[in-house]
């Protein structure tokens, strides 16, 4: 009476309920295939019958009917016995060969590399790649093995800093300096997938696409190079301190008397200049009577306001222009 409680399977088939999944093991606890059942295989899928725990067969998109006169040739057991009796049991696991696609990759610490122009150089770097599983064996084998569902989430970890590992290899064999690979990314891009192409393909995996979408330095060294191309683009010491004054208003200005201060010693620094200027101009002008003018003092006898620049006489204790103390 036991075999008549079993249960028996006439349809197997599968679709995804989500996204990211790579193989699915059909339940079969306590549920037999009938002779004669139905095997759905559909597009972008692969289903794998494993034996006594060995992998039995492979099957492609398709509709099969499973008995013993018309199941395919076993490939992978060559002692399956095909005289099995009504019903059998195998497990089955559908296996997704669909693109896997915007799986990201990055660097989580900064990588050293040879650098001609700066020498050792760290870089970041990040993007993205695709892949699907090309050999569903392989990948059941290696990877999924016995698990009731696994998810492209599980592998990622393992693919990322699989990249990475290989990704200094790939960048020291580039010859490229670090100024020129911005220009030059698609480049290191397909070195980097014919760099990856026999690690995914071991795996059981195909690498589609590979992207490399920036490449970066620290944000110390960031820094250092901003001010050599700064420097590179001034040309010169003075410019490059006049840059630097300038660079340093909007600094000074958010100082109490910072620009204030500045701005006073300017105008009077300007002013006593002009008041120079006028002094000696008075001084070589001709009065209408035709006879040259006497100066209104001697050089030693006069000095410069401090406070407006005005000429007045040195002995004087304040200026009779502004007022100022002397």
């Amino acid at each position: 009476m036991s075999f008549f409680s079993k249960q028996f399977i006439d349809v197997i088939q599968w679709t995804e309920s989500g996204e990211g999944t790579l193989a699915y093991r059909y339940p079969m606890e306590d549920m037999e295939i009938q002779t004669g059942g139905k095997l759905t295989v559909r597009d972008s899928q692969m289903a794998v019958f494993v034996n006594e725990g060995r992998i039995a067969d492979v099957f492609g998109p398709g509709l099969y009917t499973l008995s013993t006169n018309t199941l395919p040739i076993l490939t992978y057991l060559m002692n399956w016995d095909k005289a099995f009796k009504s019903p059998f049991k195998s497990d089955v696991y559908y296996v997704s060969t669909r693109l896997q696609i915007d799986r990201k990759w990055g660097t989580a610490t900064p990588i050293t590399i040879r650098d001609k122009e700066f020498g050792a150089v760290r870089i970041r770097a990040y993007g993205i790649y695709s892949f699907h599983i090309s050999d569903p064996k392989a990948f059941h084998e290696k990877i999924s093995g016995t698990r009731a569902v696994y998810g492209v989430n599980d592998l990622d970890g393992q693919l990322r800093n699989t990249i990475v590992g290989r990704m200094t290899t790939a960048f020291a064999a580039s010859t490229l300096d670090f100024l020129d690979m911005a220009a030059n990314q698609s480049r290191m891009a397909e070195m980097m997938r014919t760099e990856l192409g026999p690690v995914f393909s071991a795996l059981g995996l195909t690498l589609d696409s590979f992207v490399v979408e920036n490449v970066s330095l620290p944000d110390e060294l960031q820094k250092m190079l901003d001010q050599k191309i700064s420097m590179n683009m001034l040309g010169d010491m003075n410019r490059y301190t006049q840059f630097q004054a300038a660079q340093s208003l909007p600094i000074a200005a958010a100082n109490e008397g910072g620009v204030a201060g500045m701005g006073v010693g300017l105008g009077a620094g300007l002013a006593m200049g002009q008041q120079m200027a006028n002094a000696m101009n008075s001084a070589t002008q001709v009065p209408s009577g035709g006879a040259a003018a006497k100066p209104a003092a001697a050089a030693g006898d006069s000095k410069f306001c401090m406070n407006c620049g005005h000429s007045i006489a040195r002995a004087a204790k304040f200026c009779p222009e502004c007022g100022g103390a002397q």
